[in-house]
Parts: C-alpha cells; structure tokens; sequence
C-alpha cells in the first residue's frame, strides 16, 4: 500500500489475509485470476487518487474516447445519437467543449429505448464478459432496468473495497447490514447469516461474517437484533441508522463492539451523524452511489466531505446552463459509469442534486462534493413553476420536534401546489396547541399560502427498496 500523504500518514493500517489460490501457499496470498484482477485495479487506485485533475481528466477522456467508439458502434441508442461527429473527442483541452455536446441522458429516454433493447450492445468486447441484469429501486417513480457486464462488476467490487481500506476497517470483524426489503427475506429474529463480507472482498480478502435484517423489521426489533448480532460494522439506510440510535439512547443500551456506521441510499440528513454519535460514540460514513451507475463518490476518511470516483465515473455537476458548477454551487448531477459496455449511460442526468466543495485538505486529487442534496423531483413546486430545496437543517428538526414533544417520526409531502401534509407518527394524541404549532412551523418553512393538513400514520411510508425521504413532491405536472 501506497503511505498515505495528508492527515493520517502515520496511522496504521489494519491487518488483513489475502486468499491464496495456490496449493502450499498460505503466506503472502497468491489469489485466482479475479482476484489479482482486483489487486491490479486497487494497486491503481492507490496511486491515482493523489493525481491532479489535469492528470485524471486526461485518462478520463482516454476512457471516454473508447466509450465513445463503442457505443457509436454497437449500441443501437446511440448511433443516431452520436452521429455528426460526437463520437470522436478531440485530444487536446478542448475535448470537454465536444463532450458538453453531447445531449443528456433523461431517465424516460432509457425506458423508451428499453421496449425495443435499443440501450444494448449487440456485442460486449473481449473481456467484458457475459451480461448481468438489474433493475433500480424506482425511488423516482420511474424504475429503469439497467444491463452490466462481469467487467463492470470487477471494477465495482475493487471500489467498495477502497471504501473498506479509506476507513480502515478490519476485515476479520462482523459487518451486519440492515437493507433487504424483500418480504419474507431476513427476516427476525435470526435475519440472515454468511461466512464473509461478499463477493467484493471475498474475491481478495479472507473476511469476517456477514449478518442482514430486513429493514422493514419493527424498530424495536431491529434494536434487539443489533444488541444480540453485537457487530463491528453496521450499514443501513441513514433514516434507519438515526432510528436505531435514538431507540438505544432512549433504552441506554448499545451494540458493544460497534466501529462505525455506514450509510447508502437515502440523502444523509442532518442529525444522523449526531445521533450516531451520541448513542453509540461511532463515526457515520455515507456512501453516494446508484445502483445503475456504481459508486459516485465515497466519503474522504478524514472528513465529511465526498470524493469523485473519477477512476471508474465521469460526473458532471452543471448549472441550469448546462455549464460546470464550481466550489460553492449547487447543479443537476450527470455521470458516465467508464467501463459498462454492456449498456452505455453516457451523460445521464440521474436527476441528483449536489454542491461542488473546495479541494480536499487530506491531499488526494479527487474532486470533491461538499454534500448530496437528493433527487430533483423532491423539491418543493411553487406555481409560478419554479422548485425550491426544501432542505431541513438541524434547527429547523429541533425546532419541529419543541413543537410537539411527542411526535417520533414524520414526513412531509406537497399533495398539490398549495397543499402540504405532515404526515406523523406520534408517541399520544396531539394536544390542540401542538397541532397549531406544527402548522405554524410547516407555513414557516413553507410560506404561509400553503393548506397544511396533519395526517396521524402507525408508521411512515417508504419505497419499494425501503428508503424514506423525509420530504416528498408528490404533485403530478402535466
């Protein structure tokens, strides 16, 4: 391993066991073909991610260039859609003036095309492998199916396993994941039990177990499983983290062995990390990715702020011109995952919204997104047809939850342009004086021409995956 350079250069690194795939080899680990795949890859990554940007975005527009080429060529979307001269990159700088050309990639495009397979390549190039299909959560609404190939997932297991060497994990320890929402999988009391982390770290690295709840398993039932699991590491929804650990606070229990937590999915709010670390004394480490587009970017080990995996994704955060955003400005995220071949998404808008952040102070090249503000369509409709962010900072939570003591959860959701309902669950009946401060404090946030309506829930509605988004447009647009 590379020695760090920044803040940490001295620490230590974690001991973990290569798997060795040869006969009389323990010590060091001589692993099968994926596996050294995988460690050329990471041996990479080591290097390249103290880079300067003109070095990265020079072999990033190398990779595109290939991308380009192919899809122009076997990939029936794109050859009408590349012609005219946008399937070849210039070499010098101004190839990003030809790349902003190219037009973006919205969701229903993708849908459209995938009636006729049109977004397929009708031959993958040697080495690429066989194809693997998926199908996106449809948070947005719209469910896309999205096509990977064997090599693309090569390429994402060696990024969660820089996660895990980030943050210096130790591998031998128990990771549990609270995520399946399937019914009837995982389920309590016992969940799910394996002998390792996964096909990720497996390919490579002799691991500890893997334990898994479904998350739609009771909080209180959750909290029990945890304390009887007792693991090292605990991945989750961050509205599921900040559940459990406001459970444990108010129980004064907590998981023993607890490292840290990490998040994946839903748009880290305020308050999760504290709660986090109030309950439990442990770090949160969010993780920003798409199931069709891989790992966008990954949380910097010495920080809060989010590195750019500019090794396995172009991302483009522009402004409502379509130009580059800068540090401070907040833009629509556009990626291009580099080395999918099986199904191209070139310049796919995924309807994101993120505020580019300054260079990192731990030293490492790669850009930096200062916070994840979360899907487009989740912002507050006006009528004049302009959206606004609804983002609920950590005074205005406090300040909802002063208004009524015994409010446990809530959501909100514009139901049509001048209503919003506040959807609650409540620990007893709301006192008349609590409703009317709950309404002044939506029409404060909100403005006061919104109709607010207060609706009493056993529990808060998520999606098909299981995420929450603590604020929801919900008004359909002609």
């Amino acid at each position: 391993m590379l020695p760090e350079k920044g803040r940490g250069a001295t620490m230590p690194q974690p001991e973990f066991t290569v798997h060795s795939a040869v006969d009389g080899i323990a010590w060091p680990g001589i692993p099968a073909a994926n596996g050294a795949a995988m460690l050329s890859i990471l041996f990479q990554l080591e290097s390249s991610q103290w880079w300067p940007e003109e070095r990265l975005l020079a072999r990033q527009r190398d990779q595109l260039a290939r991308l380009l080429s192919h899809a122009a060529a076997q990939v029936p979307f794109y050859r009408g859609r590349l012609a005219q001269g946008l399937s070849e990159l210039p070499v010098d700088s101004s190839w990003m003036e030809a790349w902003r050309r190219i037009p973006l990639l919205r969701r229903e495009e993708i849908q459209a095309a995938d009636d006729a397979e049109a977004m397929l390549a009708d031959a993958l190039p040697a080495g690429h492998g066989d194809w693997r299909e998926i199908f996106t959560s449809g948070s947005t609404g719209q469910p896309i199916r999205s096509v990977r190939s064997q090599l693309w997932e090569l390429v994402w297991s060696a990024f969660t396993v820089r996660d895990h060497l980030w943050h210096r994990r130790d591998l031998a320890g128990t990771f549990a994941t609270i995520r399946e929402s399937g019914k009837g999988k995982a389920p309590w009391p016992e969940g799910t039990e394996s002998a390792s982390w996964g096909y990720s770290t497996d390919t490579v690295f002799a691991t500890g177990p893997l334990v898994g709840l479904n998350i739609t398993t009771p909080i209180d039932r959750q909290v029990e499983w945890l304390l009887r699991r007792d693991p090292d590491y605990l991945l989750t929804h961050p509205s599921i983290a900040k559940a459990l650990a406001e459970a444990c606070l108010t129980q004064g229990v907590r998981p023993a062995r607890l490292k840290e937590v990490i998040t994946i999915s839903e748009t880290l709010r305020p308050g999760v990390r504290e709660a986090c670390h109030t309950a439990w004394g442990v770090p949160v480490s969010d993780i920003y990715s798409t199931r069709e587009a891989g790992y966008l970017a990954l949380q910097c080990p010495y920080g809060e702020g989010y590195h750019v995996q500019s090794e396995s994704v172009f991302l483009e955060v522009l402004d409502n011109a379509g130009q580059p955003c800068g540090p401070g400005q907040v833009g629509r995220v556009v990626v291009t995952p580099l080395h999918n071949f099986a199904m191209p998404l070139i310049r796919y808008d995924i309807g994101d919204l993120a505020e580019v952040g300054p260079p990192c102070f731990c030293g490492r090249g790669l850009p930096v997104l200062r916070r994840i503000l979360g899907r487009t369509q989740n912002m507050l409709l006006l009528p004049s047809g302009e959206r606004r962010w609804p983002l609920l900072s950590s005074p205005d939570i406090g300040a909802l939850l002063s208004a009524a003591p015994p409010l446990q959860g809530y959501q909100l959701a514009q139901t049509a342009l001048h209503r919003i309902e506040l959807r609650l669950v409540v620990a007893r009946p709301l006192a008349s004086e609590e409703e009317k401060a709950l309404r002044h404090w939506v029409q404060e946030k909100f403005g006061p021409t919104f109709e607010i309506t207060l609706v009493y829930l056993p529990d808060l509605p998520r999606t098909a995956s299981g995420k929450f988004e603590d604020f929801r447009c919900e008004v359909v647009v002609p």
